[in-house]
Parts: structure tokens; C-alpha cells; sequence
């Protein structure tokens, strides 16, 4: 039966208001867990369509929406099995099961779900590898041994390379998580390896040594899941997938009375999405969202860019106090900035008893993440951030992928996605498992065939009413009549607000240099789009005077940073010499 792709997220729930994680074949007490640990008593649209397949053992690729509970669509149906084993397993039996996540914040956040879920299941051990942490400590956890290992690749092929105590003979899943992550991070080498060690590559032996166990009789199952799918993607599922299912590449709706008795109807789409050669569809026409996720954009002249954003998170704040933003940067030195601006800028007093009583510009708990950032600080900030009723993260596209954070209700995309397939993974942090959710992206009045970019891809995003949102401003506690012919640039709002900005910083030393790196960072950052986006982003376009304004500085910074003016100053210095030792001897000659 075909369905309309505006409806097939949102019917969910009536679809499956019959269907139980029971009824797709999980163990009963299994199914406990998930209703007493995690609060889930329904599975998803996914989750339905994925899990009988899983535990059927069928090798699978899944293209889903972010947010649709993917993580558990394939944790459920291996937890499902190891807890069936019999004897039982032990630690000492080493890894059954490997996840490969593409950043450190996803691999806690899926360790975090797997402690949960195991809480009765204690034999099974849940464990964690990643860059930032040290070898020495993971080298003694995976001497005792884990079960479930949720990985980050670097780190995985470092431990298969020089870990001989790691111990994965009893290896039957290798899941991929947020594949084209994954690959888009540059891992597609390491990952070869990882296959070809883990003797999971196609047409390749069995493990590495050939070494037989009591549980060596169960066929290897290998898993890639992804919200976007390219050449890359098409590529790891060549090499990695054995006659796969495919879930999610089209938006046919199976029967869910069929999926524990055969997986037939979904096999039965299988040659449609192959092609003579074999090879799987995986064009990126058409990006996977929520239906109920509401997307606008806001045209902004560069030099406003910093007071519009300011003002935005000051109304939606003010809306609605009760709510999470996330703000997505292109640059760690952004992140660092925006976040010490936003944290401590206040509106200069006008009288003393004024100054006694004046509060923060946004009176919210402000967060900051970014890949500059240690393990820890960033784990406490996702933690913290997670328990809060109401906040603001400032971030880098380290918060784009996989995580999440309960009940963020907007998304702001300050600076456009380096590929367009990131504006998925972005916006995905909100309207997830069926909650609503907006999301608002910046664009310049250069950048504006952007929305063309995103149409390509069944992306349509409406205008948002940015006079009408800073119409709604007093300055000084008095509304000004604003007439309609009134541009962004020379709105009293914005005029006052910018003025306010430029004097905060000038006057704040720590801060001022902060926007200085930032400007550096961004502009290096703006000249580096890629492929289609090239043509839009144009970085000789851009009118420096108003990009240094948008960051709140009075005089615009020079284009080579301190480190770089050193270097170069040093090289004029050796081409001067040079030139005076050619003149010398050019004299003697003479």
C-alpha cells in the first residue's frame, strides 16, 4: 500500500496502536525492561520494520529519519538473543557484539541505553572504546572482557592492531550506527581494515585466527543504518552486506502480521532497489525528515547576523520558558565566543539604581560543545544539558549526529551545513520519536539559492516574520513606531542592540579576542564548502566590513592570525637577507 510521505511518520502511532515489542518476537522479559527502564511501551515505525527482520538474522541496511528510534531497533534484537544463550555467557567469552558510532557523545549515549536495558540482564557486560580516553584503561577492560562494545573506529583499529588480550572469536554482530557519519569523517579506510580483521568483508573467512568456540556455530549478522545515503554509504554496504533487507528506501508500510511469521513482504521489495549489477540504491534525492517538524529560514543581512540571532533566542525564550535550542556553529572558536557573549552580556545601565537591578540579556542556563572540548567536559555538558527542563547549547556539528536530548524544541542552524546532507542530522536533534519540533536556518542574501539546494532534496522551508519577531521590541522601554519600509540594518531594535554589543566587547579585553579568533576561524571555515556548495558559499563575496560587524568588533581584524603574521614576518624577514647577500655579492663580482 503506498503512502504519502507527509503522513507515513505521523500515523505511526495508529498504525501500531495494536503492535507490541512482544508481538515483533522480542523475550518477555526483555519487553519488561523497555517499559520499566526506558518508558517504552510501542515501537516505532522503524523499530516494527526492523526488529523480526534483525532477529531473523538477515543481514540489513536501514535508512530512517533521525529520531525514529533506530538505537533500539537494533540493540532490542541482539540483547534479545544473548540473553538466550545457553550456558550463559561470560565475560570471559569476550565481545559478541560490536557498534560502530562515529563520535564520542553517540558512543556514551548508546552505552547509557545498553546500561539500562541490561540492568537485569547483568551476565551481559556493556563497554566502551573511544579516542580521548586512555589505552591503558581500555586495554584492562577489554582483558576482562565485554559483551556489547560500543566503538568509535580510530580507536577500535588501534585495539585490534595492538590489544592481543582483546578477544573477539565469539564476534556475531557488527553494526554500523550513523554510517555515512562515519565515512563523511574520513574513516572509510579504517573501516576496511576493521572488516578485513573482523573477517566480516564479503566474500572474506571467518575471524582472524579461525579460532572455534562453543558459540562459533552462529552465522556472523552485519548492520548499517544511516539517515542519508551516498557513494560512500553504497560502497560500505557492498563490501560489509550479505543479500540485505532494505529498510526505509521507500515508503511502503509492511503488515506488521507478517513480520514474525516471514519477512517476505519485505524481502519482496528487494530486487526493486537493486539494480542488474547488484548494487543498492542509494541516491540522495530525497532527505528522510519528521513530517511534524516545522522548518523556516530567516534572511539576514551579515552585518545584523549576530543581533538577530540574539534577539531570536530573547523572544523564544521569553514565548516560552520552559523549552531547549540547540544553536549549530561551523567553528569551535564560534562555539567559544558566542557562548562567553551570550553568558555574560548584559544591557548597559542607565542610571545606578538601574544597574543594581539589571539582569542578563537571556535569562537562561547557557551549554557549550565542540570537538576542542575533553571527554569529560563534554560528557558533563550532554548530561547536563539532557536534565534540564530549560536551555540553550551552543554547539558544533559534534550535537548533529545521533544524540539524544529529550524534548529540544528548536533548532537554529546560525551557520549553513558544510554538505546538505548535514542539514538532516542537524535538525534531527528535535521532532523525534513523534513530538513536535521547529527548526530555523540563517541565510545570508547570497547564500539564498541554498533553499534551491534543499528542494532537490523534498526540503521546502518557509520564511520566517523576522520584522513583525523585532517589531516586538521596546528600546529603552519604549516601542518605536517602525515604518514598513524600514530595512533589518536600520531597525531601532537592531541599531540599539548592536550598539550595546560593540560597546560590551570593546570595553571587555577576553572577550574582544574571542570574536577576533572567531572571525579568523569563520571566514577560514566559510572558504572550505564543498562540491555543489561551492557556487553558493562564495567566500570572495563576502564584504568583510559587514562579517566583522556580525561579530560585534569595531575594526575588522586582519585575515592573518597572530601565529600566521609571526611566520609571515619571519619569511620577509629571510627573503630581505637573501636579498641583501645576492646585492653583496652581486658588488664583489662588480
Amino acid at each position: 500500500m503506498e503512502v504519502k510521505k507527509s503522513s507515513s511518520k505521523v500515523s505511526s502511532e495508529e498504525v501500531f496502536a495494536s503492535c507490541s515489542f512482544s508481538s515483533l518476537g522480542l523475550d518477555p522479559k526483555l519487553c519488561d525492561q523497555l517499559k520499566e527502564r526506558l518508558g517504552y511501551e510501542v515501537p516505532t515505525l522503524v523499530q516494527a520494520q526492523a526488529i523480526p527482520v534483525i532477529v531473523s538474522g538477515r543481514h540489513v541496511l536501514v535508512n530512517a529519519a533521525t529520531g525514529t528510534g533506530k538505537t533500539l531497533a537494533y540493540l532490542a534484537p541482539v540483547i534479545h538473543h544473548l540473553q538466550k544463550y545457553e550456558p550463559k555467557i561470560d565475560r570471559s567469552d569476550g565481545t559478541f557484539a560490536l557498534v560502530l558510532v562515529p563520535t564520542r557523545e553517540l558512543c556514551m549515549q548508546v552505552l547509557e541505553i545498553l546500561q539500562k536495558i541490561l540492568h537485569r540482564f547483568h551476565w551481559i557486560v556493556p563497554g566502551y572504546i573511544m579516542g580521548g580516553e586512555k589505552r591503558s584503561k581500555e586495554k584492562a577492560r577489554l582483558r576482562k572482557g565485554i559483551s556489547i562494545l560500543v566503538a568509535t573506529p580510530g580507536r577500535l583499529l588501534d585495539h585490534l592492531r595492538n590489544t592481543s588480550s582483546f578477544l573477539y572469536k565469539n564476534l556475531r554482530w557488527v553494526i554500523f550506527d550513523e554510517a555515512d557519519r562515519i565515512l563523511e569523517l574520513g574513516f572509510g579506510k579504517d573501516i576496511e581494515e576493521i572488516l578485513d580483521i573482523l573477517g566480516s568483508r564479503q566474500q572474506s573467512a571467518v575471524a582472524k585466527d579461525d579460532i572455534t568456540s562453543r558459540y562459533s556455530h552462529f552465522q556472523r549478522q552485519n548492520l548499517l543504518l544511516s539517515a542519508t545515503l551516498n557513494e560512500k554509504v553504497n560502497h560500505l554496504a557492498k563490501i560489509s552486506l550479505e543479500n540485505p533487507v532494505l529498510i526505509g528506501l521507500n515508503d511502503k508500510k509492511v503488515q506488521l502480521k507478517s513480520f514474525h511469521e516471514h519477512v517476505g513482504p519485505v524481502e519482496s521489495d528487494l530486487e526493486n532497489e537493486m539494480g542488474n549489477s547488484g548494487e543498492y540504491l542509494c541516491s540522495s534525492d530525497e532527505f528522510k525528515l519528521p513530517a511534524q517538524l516545522a522548518q523556516r529560514y530567516v534572511k539576514v543581512p551579515c552585518g545584523a547576523r549576530l543581533v538577530v540571532l540574539l534577539s531570536i533566542l530573547k523572544h523564544l525564550f521569553e514565548r516560552e520558558a520552559s523549552q531547549k535550542i540547540v544553536v549549530f556553529f561551523s567553528t569551535c572558536d564560534a562555539v567559544d565566543f558566542h557562548y562567553s557573549l551570550a553568558t555574560d552580556f548584559q544591557w548597559p545601565p542607565k542610571s545606578q539604581m538601574e544597574a543594581e537591578f539589571r539582569q542578563m540579556f537571556l535569562g537562561c542556563k547557557i551549554f557549550r560543545s565542540h570537538g576542542k572540548m575533553d571527554n569529560e567536559k563534554r560528557r558533563a555538558t550532554f548530561q547536563a544539558f539532557k536534565s534540564e527542563k530549560s536551555a540553550l547549547l551552543l554547539s558544533t556539528d559534534v550535537a548533529a549526529r545521533g544524540l539524544d536530548f529529550p524534548k529540544v524544541r528548536y533548532i537554529i542552524q546560525y551557520d549553513s551545513p558544510g554538505e546538505a546532507a548535514e542539514y538532516v542530522h542537524r535538525v534531527g536533534r528535535t521532532a523525534r520519536l513523534g513530538e513536535e519540533g521547529e527548526s530555523l536556518l540563517f541565510l545570508q542574501l547570497l547564500e539564498i539559492d541554498y533553499l534551491q539546494d534543499l528542494e532537490k532534496h523534498g526540503v521546502v522551508l518557509g520564511e520566517y516574520p523576522l520584522l513583525k519577531m523585532l517589531d516586538g521590541f521596546s528600546v529603552h522601554g519604549v516601542k518605536k513606531q517602525v515604518k514598513n519600509l524600514v530595512t533589518i540594518e536600520r531597525h531601532p531594535w537592531v541599531l540599539s542592540l548592536q550598539k550595546a554589543l560593540e560597546t560590551f566587547i570593546s570595553t571587555t579585553p577576553k572577550i574582544k579576542k574571542l570574536a577576533q579568533n572567531a572571525f579568523w576561524s569563520w571566514v577560514k571555515a566559510y572558504s572550505t564548502h564543498r562540491g555543489e556548495l561551492k557556487r553558493i558559499f562564495v567566500v570572495q563575496k563576502l564584504h568583510l566590513g559587514h562579517v566583522t560587524k556580525s561579530f560585534a568588533l569595531k575594526e575588522q581584524p586582519s585575515l592573518v592570525s597572530k601565529s600566521n603574521q609571526k611566520e609571515f614576518k619571519k619569511r620577509k624577514r629571510d627573503e630581505k637577507q637573501k636579498g641583501i647577500s645576492k646585492k653583496r655579492k652581486f658588488a664583489k663580482k662588480s
